[in-house]
């Protein structure tokens, strides 16, 4: 079904695979009729081609690179644009589409939501955007009816910024890299390794685009097979399947913690762009004769079965058969893994959701960029088509992703035909994907074709003592189960016809609705502003010496960002930094806020020009074991703050907020094994913080919540590019100072400086005028 490749590949004329090796050598010279090294190939990616022809550092090793395209949502557009704003912000200077998909029911913190939908209208006016009013599309649904381009290259403020499958290279980021491209500066990052994935055969009826997508997940994610690399989608296999469901596998690609995705294009890509009246659009994309990956997954489509992530992470990936089979043993399983990702906060039961043998699930949810495609929904209608899902607990909510194509499903019949079921077919919205909609009784499990499934992201709240789950699966195989009123059915049991109903897309909503710019901007229009958006506070440059306070200590495998900062109903308070800020690690840790608030009063004391030990007692102790070794440091010369410890924090969302709410707070670094993704690492730097490694192993760590480190010269560490850092754990009681080693990996210059200055804000404002 799925192989991984140990090591790397060549592929000759986009068919044969060759592992790297004696023989591959004679296939590539053959190819390209000549001798060619691995390096050589490596410009034969498509990848490389698209990178080459954005990238503005002439020198293809360390990558400056400028996107055609920007899009954001409404719970990232006004801090980006407030960012940008304070930094000198005059007009968009690309594309620039604001959607407002994320707090579109206006329903939580009164005029908050609406508040921040009208800032964004008023932008889109004054700096020359484009704004998609509420319900009319969902982020990445309008980018691919309306701004992917082959060849062209798109960075969203969303994390599953994904257009590989209409030949767009997109990234998905913090809202501060953003705030780069909107003062035209650069995305700066090494060139990254390209994996290619290798398709043959073709799907049998009844496995869509998330079974797909999840089997390689599953089989890439917990060995970062494929981390921080460009996937690269190639083989005969690709040409089997529609625009749809290569859109539907692509965007959960973000799941592998890979940098981005590209496919080959042909002529259902061609198809797909004249369709959407953007013909011109198209680029018929594919590798060089002779093309050198990193690695290769092999994907066999034909032998791919309907797939179930179970709670609480993509990657949790067994074949619905399997769960049926082994039924007991799979539930015992995830509520063992439930004790260590929940804390044991909350008692976790899957098992009494079996039913007469079997797994009876609460509600099913097709919705968003990964569920709600018009082929999804088709498919799911045709399998209910005749059936009810039942009087009794079990839901069906369904979500096109698009006004056009909820259009297109009232012309065709088939929302006729999922409302005959009892199924609830709503306007487009991402909610149910973090926790913003839908959220399920307590103690219920929920079926999605959504993005994720993280603890609490169905919107529960374990500090309550609530608790609810979701395990991923594709449309197809929820509507066979919801056919069966809620117990676990795989789409390839279903034996009827489907009818594969061919789209036509009506542009004519977002003609009436969507107000676009084209570029123009209107100074004179005045920028909205809601009592709920606020700037951001003044935030310091890096002092010559630091003292961190371990305030939370996290030892999952992998932390993500829903648990660094909850997503749901917190999403509301985005546009005011100080309240959201509250809310970090309140799932996780929720004497975090305190503790690092209690410590923030001595770097405030500090800046109003006293010592920070007047401010918090403990810190008097501190100084003076300090002292013992570095008699010269005081408040002059002194930074106090928090740190975090995770393990390899950072997976899943680009929000900028799980590092921005530390720093509010008094955050000046994180301390991790690694970090999970490379825009949370990002995100740190933006805002400031120290991106610290250690390679100390969990039980070996020299230091623990609760615990002061001292950090000597740390700023001219940072200038002098030093990667090894000495600190010192501070024992106040002895009065001594135990050194350990910290690295901060690779940083550009420009993240040095941004660093230095304390965060992107005051870098700007130091090198703007």
């Amino acid at each position: 079904m799925i192989k991984l490749q140990d090591g790397g590949v060549f592929l000759i004329n986009g068919t044969e695979v060759i592992p790297d090796g004696p023989d591959a050598g004679a296939a590539a010279a053959s190819a390209a009729g000549k001798t060619v090294s691995s390096e050589e190939a490596r410009k034969g990616t498509m990848a490389y081609s698209i990178l080459e022809q954005h990238n503005t550092s002439g020198n293809m090793n360390d990558l400056q690179i400028k996107f055609d395209k920007l899009t954001s949502h409404d719970i990232t557009y006004v801090g980006i644009i407030q960012t940008a704003r304070a930094s000198g912000l005059e007009k968009f200077p690309v594309p620039y589409v604001l959607t407002n998909c994320h707090n579109s029911l206006c329903a939580v913190g009164g005029t908050i939501n609406e508040d921040d939908h009208m800032f964004g209208l008023s932008c889109a006016k004054r700096y020359g955007g484009i704004y998609v009013p509420p319900h009319q599309a969902v982020i990445h649904q309008y980018a691919r009816e309306m701004l992917a381009g082959g060849g062209k290259m798109i960075l969203g403020s969303d994390s599953h910024t994904r257009y590989g499958a209409l030949g767009t290279m997109a990234m998905g980021e913090g809202g501060p890299e953003l705030v780069k491209q909107l003062l035209g500066k650069t995305y700066d990052i090494p060139m990254p390794g390209v994996t290619a994935v290798y398709m043959t055969g073709a799907p049998v009826p009844g496995v869509g685009p998330q079974d797909v997508a999840l089997a390689i997940i599953g089989a890439v994610f917990d060995g970062g097979y494929v981390k921080n690399k460009v996937m690269e989608f190639v083989g005969p296999g690709v040409s089997n399947l529609s625009a749809d469901f290569r859109i539907g596998v692509d965007v959960m690609t973000t799941e592998t913690t890979c940098l981005s995705s590209i496919w080959r294009t042909d002529a259902k890509i061609k198809d797909f762009y004249e369709k959407h009246g953007r013909p011109d659009d198209y680029k018929e994309l594919n590798p060089a004769p002779v093309a050198y990956y990193d690695g290769c997954v092999y994907v066999e489509l034909d032998k791919i079965r309907p797939m179930i992530a179970m709670p609480f992470h993509p990657s949790n990936v067994y074949t619905i058969d399997d769960v049926n089979a082994n039924l007991e043993d799979v539930l015992h399983d995830v509520e063992k893994k439930a004790e260590t990702v929940l804390t044991g906060d909350v008692n976790f039961k899957l098992t009494d959701k079996i039913h007469n043998g079997r797994l009876l699930v609460d509600q099913g949810i097709i919705a968003g960029c990964a569920g709600g495609g018009f082929e999804n929904i088709c498919d799911a209608a045709d399998i209910l088509k005749g059936q009810f899902i039942g009087s009794d607990d079990f839901t069906l909510s369904i979500y096109p992703a698009s006004s056009p194509i909820y259009l297109e499903l009232a012309k065709n019949g088939v929302l006729a035909d999922l409302i005959e079921t009892g199924a609830v077919v709503k306007t487009a919205f991402c909610g149910p994907c973090f926790g913003a909609g839908d959220t399920p009784a307590n103690g219920d499990l929920s079926i999605r074709h959504s993005t994720r499934n993280f603890p609490n992201r169905e919107g529960s709240k374990i500090q309550e003592g609530q608790i609810a789950s979701v395990a991923l699966m594709d449309a197809r195989s929820i509507a066979a189960t919801a056919a069966n009123k809620g117990y676990l059915t795989p789409a390839t049991e279903f034996a009827g016809e489907y009818r594969h109903p061919v789209y036509h897309f009506d542009g004519t909503i977002y003609e009436n609705r969507v107000f676009d710019s084209h570029g123009k901007a209107d100074p004179s229009v005045p920028v909205r502003f809601g009592p709920n958006i606020k700037d951001w506070p003044e935030m310091s440059a890096l002092p010559e010496n630091l003292i961190i306070k371990v305030v939370s200590e996290i030892h999952d495998p992998v932390t993500t960002t829903d648990e660094l900062i909850p997503s749901g109903e917190t999403s509301s308070y985005r546009s005011n930094p100080l309240r959201l800020a509250e809310f970090a690690l309140s799932r996780k840790d929720p004497e975090y806020v305190g503790r690092a608030k209690e410590i923030q009063k001595a770097q405030k004391a500090i800046e109003s020009g006293r010592c920070g030990g007047d401010a918090v007692p403990e810190l008097k102790p501190v100084m003076a074991a300090v002292h013992t070794k570095y008699p010269d440091v005081s408040h002059e010369n002194l930074g106090v703050g928090s740190t975090i410890f995770a393990v390899k924090p950072g997976d899943g969302s680009a929000r900028e907020q799980a590092a921005s709410c530390q720093k509010v707070l008094g955050g000046w670094a994180n301390i991790a094994n690694e970090y999970a993704t490379k825009r949370y690492r990002s995100n740190l730097i933006n805002w400031g913080m120290l991106p610290f490694v250690t390679d100390c192993s969990e039980k070996e760590l020299p230091f623990k919540n609760g615990d002061f480190i001292f950090i000597p010269e740390i700023r001219k560490a940072v200038e002098s590019k030093s990667d090894k850092i000495t600190a010192y754990k501070v024992d106040p009681e002895a009065q001594t100072l135990s050194p350990f080693e910290l690295s901060l990996g690779n940083l550009t210059d420009d993240e040095r400086e941004i660093i230095l200055d304390g965060c992107l804000i005051n870098y700007y404002k130091a090198h703007m005028n």
